[in-house]
Order: structure tokens, then C-alpha cells, then sequence
């Protein structure tokens, strides 16, 4: 930590000539990353984390660097060195520090950084044993762990002085069913804003582990899937990571400032079905993507995106503000010290609607259930996605019927909205991590149970 009248020296420094913003990020970091394989304990690694970024703008053109000295001769002569980008008559801009913010908005029971790795190896082995013990097809088990207790404080010369402690910890496990044909797999990796509570208040690693390889054997027994255009059931859960892929990066400053989205100029538009309202939130408790503060220190918000099929808002950080001549919405995020924040997603959903589950399976003669999403890749400019389906099965006359695999869902993120025609009552998030130009950070995906009354589905099969 620096002290006060040392950050105030910084940010001085970084203001000696045309600048007119500028701020200082101080990052203490403290991660356990652990990883089994083939029943054995591959690696148990910990690491320690220390450094400090410095930006320096004027308007919304910024520079930024960073260093690990705390030494204020070396963080001064950073600042400095960065005004330099800023020529012109200096604006002699004068500020003083607030009294520091401490963020407490998240329960931390037990902080993993005070629990033996003995105890949290533990946890891998039980994984792998209940993997392992579901069937006798499963062939590997891979399981990664990792913790982090990460401390920041933040300051700039708009006055905001903000410290914020995030405690978070995630297990992942891919199992694989294997037999004298082919092999698949199946992964479940759940995490959260908590300390090490979470391996007995909130899951169970032999429920999650053994989840991973029902999904495993499954889609080993499964037929491939048919081909063609046809109304797919998409499951609650992870099955949001298609709106945070095809749509969520095309409502974030970070493109739509820039003119590389479907959705700019189009707030207050129809961008989707009237059933349709996505939310970005913040503050939800104890959630994978929560803080007190956003990495520009601004108190975290709860954003609705979309109302009722209509554009509401995009997702902005400060900066990108002033670029778009809109708000704020304290969407500012970075991995660490070593990047400068831009607008990112935290805990983003599809909201609940008013259709039970069963409901939407019945209203479908035809069609694809994808009940777990795997990977994909889009292109935010345009929307454009290609999406693996983990775990998908037929639909025929109102019932779920066969299992199938080799799945994938092509289409645009704007032409999805609009065809939502049902949404389901059982919202659920699962947790994964996001890259952009800020660095991989971790985000919530989420929905209840959508169906999408028409779109391609590429399979192995061929059409039925």
C-alpha cells in the first residue's frame, strides 16, 4: 500500500503539463492455482501479485504504464515521463484526495489464503474419486483449482480514493468417457465472490464432479445431431454465454465508441422481442463477477441493457464516456495493474420471464434442447456466431427425447434477440472468464430457459 501523500505526488506528477485526468491503481494479490491430472497432483502453485498502474488522459486520449517499484522516486518519474505525451500550455489542475472508501459489500467466512493447500488438494481428490466412480467408461479427469485474495486501491484526481478487497475461488473439472468408438467430455466449473465457505456452504465437489461426468457418458452413448434450420430450447446457466458473447461485447463502450457494433445509434430502439430484458449487475452478493467498486473506483451498479426488447443502455467506462457524450455507467474493468481499464460485463442475464420449463418443452413440436453450451467464436461487429452445444437432445412432439452430439448453433446476436419467443421462470448463472483488451476477467453468464423459434443448427447427421 502507498501511503496517501504519496499518491497524491503521482497523480501531481502525471498532471505537469496538458493532461487533464489521471489516476493511480495499486494492486497486492495473493492466488493458489492447483491442478490434477490422471489422479495425481500435477502442480500446487502460489503466487504473489504487486504493482501499480498509472494513466494519464486528456479528453479520452490516454497513456498508460505500470511498474512493481513502490519507490517514489521510480513512480514519480512514471507519471512524469507519461504527462510527456501531453503537450501544450499546462492546465495547472488542482485536487485533493477524499477520505478513503473501504468497499465491504460481499461476506467472506474463511479467506483462502488461510487454509493449507493440504486442504484444498483435498478437494481435488475427492473430485477425481467421484468422477472416477460414476462410471467405468470415464478414462480421464482433469481438475483445476484456483483462489485469489486480491486488495486494490484506487485514486484520481477527480478526488476518488477507494480501497476494495475480492476474495474469489472456482473449481473446474472436465471429465472424458471414452470406449472402442470415440471419446467426449463434459465440464462443469463453478465459482464465486467467496472464500474458501464456498467447498461447504455452497457446493459439493462430488455433485459437481459427477455432474461433469453424467455429461460425459451421455453424449458418449449419444447419435449425432440432424442438420437445418429449426426452434431450438436453450437451458438456464451457462446457456447465457451466447447473449454475452453475440451481444453483451456489442453493447460495451469498448466497441460501440468506436462505431464496431450492430447496436450503435440504436438506444431506445427495438433490438429484441418484447419478452426480452437483459441485465449487467455488479452487486449481486458473493457473485463470480461482483465488487464494491469498478476498477475506476465508481460503486458498482446494476445496468439494464435491454427493457422489454428495447435498448436502455450500453455499458461504459469513464473514459469512453466522454468519446460517446454519455454516462457513465461504472462498467470499467482490467485483470490487473498491468492494464488500463475499459467497459466490461460483470454478472450479465437474460431476465426471467413468465413460462415454466415444461411449458416451453410441450409448445415444441420439433427441434434441438441444448441443455449445456460448450465454446465459440464471435465477431463483434457484426454478431456473427458459431456455438458448440456440450449437451444437446431432440425434441420430438413436446417430449425430450434422444441425446445428440456434434451440435453447433450458428447465427447473429441481433437476429437471436428477436426471435426469443418463450422464456422461462428458472434463471440460473454459471461462471467462466471473459477476454477483451483489459485482460480475462471473471463474469457471470445467465438465463432461465429461452427458446428461439428458428435458427441453424450444424450437425454430423444431416438433415431429418
Amino acid at each position: 500500500m502507498l501511503g496517501r501523500n504519496l499518491i497524491k505526488k503521482v497523480l501531481d506528477a502525471a498532471l505537469t503539463t496538458n493532461a487533464d485526468f489521471a489516476e493511480v491503481y495499486i494492486e497486492d494479490k495473493f492466488q493458489t492455482d492447483a491442478t490434477m491430472l490422471s489422479s495425481k497432483v500435477e502442480k500446487v502453485d502460489n503466487s504473489k501479485v504487486f504493482g501499480i498502474g498509472v494513466r494519464v488522459a486528456r479528453g479520452y486520449h490516454t497513456v498508460y504504464g505500470y511498474t512493481n517499484s513502490p519507490k517514489e522516486e521510480d513512480l514519480v518519474k512514471l507519471a512524469s515521463d507519461l504527462a510527456q505525451s501531453f503537450s501544450g500550455e499546462t492546465r495547472n489542475i488542482s485536487f485533493e484526495l477524499g477520505e478513503m472508501k473501504v468497499g465491504n459489500a460481499h461476506t467472506i467466512k474463511i479467506l483462502p489464503s488461510e487454509v493449507s493447500i493440504d486442504e484444498k488438494v483435498d478437494l481435488l481428490r475427492r473430485a477425481d474419486k467421484a468422477a472416477r466412480e460414476y462410471d467405468k467408461e470415464i478414462t480421464q479427469v482433469m481438475i483445476r483449482y484456483s483462489d485469489y485474495v486480491q486488495k486494490i486501491w484506487l485514486a484520481n484526481s477527480e478526488g476518488t480514493y477507494v480501497h476494495d478487497t475480492r476474495v474469489r475461488t472456482r473449481i473446474a473439472i472436465n471429465a472424458v468417457g471414452a470406449n472402442e468408438k470415440t471419446k467426449q467430455s463434459g465440464f462443469n466449473g463453478p465459482g464465486g465472490h467467496y472464500g474458501f465457505e464456498f467447498y461447504s456452504d455452497i457446493i459439493n465437489v462430488e455433485d459437481v464432479a459427477k455432474e461433469a461426468a453424467r455429461v460425459a457418458i451421455t453424449m458418449l452413448h449419444a447419435d449425432e445431431c440432424p442438420s437445418g434450420k429449426m426452434p431450438v430450447v436453450i437451458d438456464n446457466g451457462f446457456g447465457g454465454v451466447i447473449f454475452h458473447e453475440a451481444c453483451g461485447h456489442s453493447l460495451e463502450a469498448t466497441s460501440v465508441a468506436k462505431g464496431a457494433s450492430v447496436f450503435v445509434g440504436k438506444k431506445g430502439e427495438v433490438i429484441a422481442n418484447k419478452l426480452v430484458t437483459a441485465i449487467d449487475d455488479g452487486t449481486i452478493a458473493n457473485a463470480w463477477g461482483s465488487a464494491t467498486y469498478d476498477d475506476e473506483g465508481n460503486l458498482q451498479k446494476r445496468r439494464v441493457l435491454i427493457k422489454d426488447g428495447v435498448l436502455n443502455s450500453y455499458m461504459i467506462d469513464k473514459l469512453n464516456a466522454k468519446r460517446m457524450n454519455d454516462e457513465c455507467t461504472h462498467s470499467g474493468r482490467r485483470e490487473s495493474y498491468r492494464f488500463a481499464p475499459t467497459s466490461r460485463m460483470t454478472n450479465t442475464f437474460i431476465d426471467n420471464g413468465e413460462s415454466t420449463f415444461e411449458e416451453i418443452i410441450a409448445a415444441t413440436k420439433y427441434g434441438l434442447y441444448a441443455k449445456k453450451m460448450g465454446g465459440g467464436s464471435v465477431q463483434p461487429a457484426t454478431g456473427d456466431f458459431n456455438f458448440a452445444v456440450g449437451e444437446g437432445y431432440m425434441i420430438r412432439d413436446g417430449k425430450i427425447a434422444e441425446p445428440v452430439r456434434g451440435a453447433t448453433l450458428v447465427g447473429t446476436g441481433a437476429e437471436v434477440l428477436m426471435k426469443v419467443d418463450m422464456i422461462g421462470n428458472n434463471l440460473l448463472t454459471a461462471q467462466g472468464m471473459c477476454g477483451s483488451s483489459s485482460g480475462s476477467i471473471p463474469t457471470d453468464v445467465g438465463q432461465p430457459t429461452i427458446r428461439i423459434s428458428e435458427i441453424t443448427v450444424g450437425g454430423t447427421k444431416g438433415a431429418n
